[in-house]
Formats: C-alpha cells, structure tokens, sequence
C-alpha cells in the first residue's frame, strides 16, 4: 500500500508538471536609450515656469526665465501643502473639499453633508437623512463610474465661486438591486454589498439640492421628479455663482437639455436641448465668456466648438472641419481668442490651434489657426496665465518625447528638454530599437482607420511571422495614437520575432459621429468585422503565419478579444480575455443602454452581441485557444461575466484556460500584475512562438 502510493503521487507530480506555465525570462532593450525628460508642471507667473527633472527616485525642481533661458533650483512645490488632516474633521470624514475662498471646507460623513468654517471650528451639517441607500454628497455607484468619473472619489458636490452655496446631488438607492461580492478574506469570508443597476434594472432616483453655508436656511430642491428615469450630469456654476446650470438626460440618453437653475427658489429654465438618433454625450469641461458658455458638440458629424447664450437662443459655431477630441484650454485675458487642442490635421495626432471669439477680431479673421507645427502629436499643454506662451509634451512613434516652449505669436522657442537617450541613434542604426509605423486602411463604406504595426528585429523579406494583436474597440475609445511609447514595452516580442500590432475600427474616434453611430445597438459587430480587415492588409502584406495569432485586451478589450476568439477563429486562433463583458445583460445601465438600449427594447443586438452566445463556434475552424482571466472582487465587469463564460466553454467541452486573481478590482496590482505578465507571456511563447 504504501509502495504504491509512492508510485501514485511520484507519477501525479509527474503529471501536473508537464502541465506547468513554464517562465520565459522578459528581453530587454540596451541601455541609455531614454533618460529623464525635463517636463513643465505649472506657470508661476507669465514669463516664470516650474519644471520637474530627473527620475522618480531622485527628482529636482527648476524655475526657469523664458526670455533668458535661465534656470534656478527651487523646492518641490508639495513641500509645505497643508493635507486634509489639517481641517481637523471627523476620522471618518470623505472627500474634504476647501472653498474658493478657503474659508470653509465641506465633506460628508455617513453619507450626509457637512461643513466646517476654519477660523471658528463652526461644523454646519446640512442633511440628517444619510444611509446605506441615501447619499448626499456622495454618488451612487454608476454615478461615480459612468457619469462623475473615477477622479471624483464619488464626490457629488460642488462649491459656487462666490463660496456661499453648495450643490449637491442626494442618491436615493432603494430600489437599485445590490450586487454580492465574495471576498474570501480570513476563516468565513464575507459579502461586500454594491447597489448596481445592470442593463434595464431601476436605477438610483437622484434630486438636486443647493445649500446656503452661512446661513441656516433649508435645502433649496431643484424642481425635477425624482422618481422620472431620468440622469443628472455634471452641475457647473456661472462665474459670478448667480446660477447653476444643471444637465439632464432621459434614460434613452438620445435628448440632452441644460437648465439655468436659480439657487434662490429652485426654479428653472431650458438653455440648451439637443437630441440625437443613437445617443449623445455630457458636455464637459466648459468656459464662460461674458456672452455665453463654450462648449463641445458633435450633432454636426464632427466635434465643433459652439457659444450658447446663457439665456437661450441659436447657437454660433466657431470652428469648421473635422475635429475630434477637443479640449478647451482657455480665454485670453483680452477675451478675443480662444485656444484648444484637437485631432484636426489627422485623427491620429493633436495639434494647438486658436480661433477668435465673437467680436473685431472676429470679423478680422474668423478661420481656426494652428500654433503647433510638424507631424508629432502634441499633449499635455498648458498656457501661460497671459496666453502668450504655452508648453507641450511633443512625439510620435518613431521621435521620443521631448518638452517644448512656445509662442503664440512666433512659434517654437526652443526644446525644454528631451527623453533621447545618448545611446538611442547608435542602436537604432544597428537594428536594436523596434521600429513602429502608422498604417491606414480604408473600409469597403468609406471609413478610414489607423494600426499601428511594429516589426521583428531582423525581419527578412518573405518569412511569415506571428501576429500579437492588442485592442480596446469601446466607442469612442480608440488606441491608435501617434505617439512614443518606451522601447521596452515591444522589445521582447520584437527581438522574439513577432509582429505587434494595434488597431482600431470606426467607432474608435476616428470616423466622427457617423463611424461611431453605427455601433449603435450593435456592439461587438464593427469591432470584429474591421479587426479582420485590418488581418486582410497584414496577409496581403505577405508577411502573417496564419496559424500564429493572437489577440488580447482588457475590460472592453477582454470582450472583443473573447468574440473574436469565438466568431473568428480563422483570423484569431488565439487569445488572453481580461475582465470582460461577456453579456450585455450584466453590466451596468448607464454604460450599456447608452450604446444598446434595454435588452427589453433590442434583445437581438444583446443576443448578438453576446460572447456567451457564440460559444458554440469556438474551436471549430481549428486549434484555438482562449485564456480567460478575472479578478473575483471587481466591482465594475463583475467576476460573474468569468463564470458564466467558462461555465458556457464547459457545456459545450471546449478547451480553454482560466486564470482567477484573488481579491483583485479591475485590474491587477503588484504582484499579481507581476504573475499576469510572466503568464501571458508563457502563453504567447507557447502558442505564437510553439516553444
């Protein structure tokens, strides 16, 4: 008995390690390719700029003259930057938020809503109602996600410029389902609790309130039903904090209307209304010129800047063309020009550009002028408090980063600093750096769309090489950019001999409205129809080893990686699914209906939609195989989409792997980040490279 079992557990470990991930070492580029870039982080005054230099590790500050050119060290400006322990609230205090005037700071505690007068110590609590499923102050949960942004911490506040009122938005989540999430933590475990409203269930029943803090007057309601279907967006106070203008959508998410809202009574009227046939998007990060509100708008096809009268009335649009991505940076003090950023030249890079405000100089020169020039994309901008200057990040994907100063009126200055190493040019020329190119495509409809390919090592004409794929493919999310990206992140499969490639579809931002429109109660169908093509032009290139290719991504990326796999094996034998939507039906109502309605209102398009739906054409074109992995404490694609897309695999005796990571959110940290990429890179090397 003993003998055998001996034998038994010598030929079990036997066995489970001719099943073992076998570890294959990372390659890494040569040295002295990139050192620190010298980067920009704020003005000081208009011809004084703050500069960060060297690494994380050993960091140092500058100011430097612009018109000299003259540097000097300073200290790092956190140094000395009071924290929110300094308010002395109570312990359990969220989201400390000092006023304009930094007289007062406002927070919430339990979910109600309080502030503090700092001088006095004076704590004013506005709200008595907070609880589990009552939140004033603090967000519901897809509020925070879809709505808010992760940035907010699930703050739902907002002081008025004046400091004498405070917005708030009270979430009253009784009837939203909770979603459980096990957490196996210590002997028995525990449950944590999420109120998620998933595609067609009720969602959090939201009032706009505005409190007086200096005074002891009730809660003034903004007069909406709370109990209509109804979203609120992101409030935004006038200047002078005489009005509140509060956004508002229909559960449809296809009409938009902004109210000006009077703080006094809570009356209102409408300013702004917009409907669309598929759906239409927040206006974001808005500026206030003493005739109106500037403003982003797609109705038109293309991003248009447009000034709405704070009274109501027809709209002016400012710019013409075909922009994307927009972002407003500011108002010269003159008011006579306004300055933004946008994908206008081409839909992979961002160029600066100013155009004038309605007025002389106007009627001078109406027409949209752009301040940058060559073909580099242009990022993290940021303009000098006079407007005459302005410091950019500028790269693209074969020119690393470099920071550099310009002038409104006369162009580049000069270079601030520069990521390229000393060594960089000399291993280039001996091949040891992986070359990247932007490639195009147009559709067999007319849709023009960006890859970006980078190429083995020692590529030789006429051998067929493995292709790794990385996507995204949500709307308007889009990955292709004409940028620098670390010689390191591509060296390993570069030296290895394989093709990497990043693509994107229409709807990824770069067709305008009309390429996104048409992922509208369909997703997961253009995404993997334009990848194919985009495998069409890689073959006809005559370079791709059919046999040999992988795709992968996360989240969104995690569901077309896991569709594909499943309906286009012939393109896509191979995958690595990370937290995926696997079924529409499971993710939240915010997200989802915007894109595919209710499943009561398109139950073929979630149907179509759905991973889980085309499980039975996994496998059936040949080899393939799809590894799926998940966090089980992820509070946004929810553990369940892994299980039931196994579970489904299972049903139908298909091969797969799976890999789980214990108490992982959205995404791995730290060591398990460390074990996902040691992972995926044993299942490339033995699927792509057959080692």
């Amino acid at each position: 008995m003993k003998r055998f079992a001996i034998s038994f557990f010598l030929i079990l470990t036997l066995f489970l390690q001719s099943f073992a991930q076998e570890r294959f070492p990372l390659e890494t580029p040569p040295g002295g390719l990139v050192k620190p870039l010298d980067t920009p982080v704020s003005w000081k005054d208009r011809r004084t700029l703050l500069l960060r230099s060297g690494s994380q590790q050993e960091t140092a500050y500058f100011l430097e003259d612009i018109v000299t050119g003259k540097r000097v060290s300073t200290e790092n400006p956190s140094v000395g930057v009071k924290g929110s322990s300094s308010y002395y609230l109570q312990e359990n205090a969220m989201n400390p938020t000092l006023s304009p005037d930094g007289r007062y700071v406002a927070y919430t505690v339990n979910n109600d809503l309080y502030a503090r007068e700092l001088n006095s110590g004076k704590v004013t609590r506005f709200t008595h109602d907070g609880s589990k499923t009552i939140l004033n102050g603090r967000a519901s949960w897809v509020y925070y996600e879809e709505i808010l942004g992760r940035s907010s911490n699930y703050r739902s506040f907002w002081w008025s410029p004046d400091s004498r009122k405070i917005a708030f938005f009270r979430c009253d989540d009784t009837n939203v389902p909770m979603f459980p999430i096990y957490v196996a933590d210590g002997q028995h475990g525990f449950l944590e609790e999420t109120r998620y409203p998933k595609a067609g269930d009720e969602n959090p029943q939201v009032r706009v309130g505005i409190v007086s803090v200096a005074t002891e007057e009730n809660i003034v309601w903004v007069d909406f039903d709370p109990a209509n279907d109804q979203y609120f967006g992101q409030p935004f106070w006038t200047p002078g904090g005489e009005t509140l203008l509060v956004q508002w959508m229909n559960r449809d998410q296809n009409l938009l209307k902004l109210f000006a809202v009077n703080p006094q009574d809570g009356s209102y009227k409408v300013i702004y209304q917009e409907e669309q046939p598929a759906w239409l998007e927040w206006i974001s990060n808005p500026l206030f010129t003493l005739e109106g509100i500037l403003m982003v708008r797609d109705f038109a096809s293309w991003q248009q800047i447009y000034l709405c009268p704070l009274e109501g009335g027809d709209l002016q649009r400012l710019t013409d063309g075909q922009n994307w991505g927009i972002t407003l940076h500011g108002i010269d003090p003159k008011g006579d020009f306004l300055f933004f950023s946008a994908r206008r030249e081409i839909s992979t890079r961002t160029d600066v550009y100013k155009v004038a405000l309605p007025g002389v100089q106007r009627k001078k020169d109406p027409s949209v002028r752009r301040l940058t020039r060559g073909e580099f994309n242009f990022t993290n901008v940021m303009f000098a408090p006079d407007y005459r200057h302005f410091t950019v990040l500028c790269s693209n994907v074969s020119t690393p980063a470099s920071s550099l100063l310009y002038s409104v009126d006369k162009g580049l200055i000069r270079q601030l600093g520069d990521s390229r190493g000393d060594a960089y040019d000399l291993e280039l020329e001996k091949g040891n750096i992986p070359v990247s190119e932007v490639h195009f495509i147009t559709t067999e409809d007319g849709f023009t769309i960006p890859a970006i390919i980078t190429w083995p090592l020692e590529l030789e004409k006429g051998k067929k090489y493995p292709v790794l794929v990385n996507v995204y493919g949500g709307p308007d999310d889009g990955s292709v950019t004409d940028r620098w990206v670390l010689p390191a992140s591509r060296y390993h499969w570069a030296r290895k001999g394989v093709i990497q490639v990043t693509m994107d579809h229409r709807g990824s931002g770069h067709c305008g409205k009309r390429g996104l429109d048409m992922m509208y109660r369909n997703l997961g169908k253009w995404e993997v129809h334009d990848y194919k093509l985009w495998m069409d032009y890689l073959r006809e290139l005559g370079c791709v080893d059919n046999s040999r290719v992988g795709i992968t991504g996360y989240s969104y990326g995690g569901y077309v990686t896991a569709l594909a796999v499943c309906t286009a094996g012939d393109y896509f034998p191979y995958g690595i699914a990370g937290a995926g939507v696997y079924d529409w039906m499971f993710y939240d109502s915010h997200y989802t209906e915007r894109y595919m309605d209710t499943p009561q209102d398109n139950p073929d398009g979630y149907r179509n939609g759905s991973v889980l739906e085309q499980c039975a054409t996994y496998g059936t074109w040949g080899p393939s195989v799809l590894l799926v992995t998940h966090g089980t404490s992820d509070d946004n694609v929810h553990f369940q989409n892994a299980m039931r897309l196994t579970d489904r695999l299972m049903k139908g005796n298909k091969h797969f792997r799976f890999m789980l990571y214990p108490g992982a959110r959205h995404g791995y940290r730290g060591y398990q980040a460390a074990f996902s990429a040691d992972e995926e890179r044993a299942f490339w090397t033995k699927y792509l490279l057959e080692e």
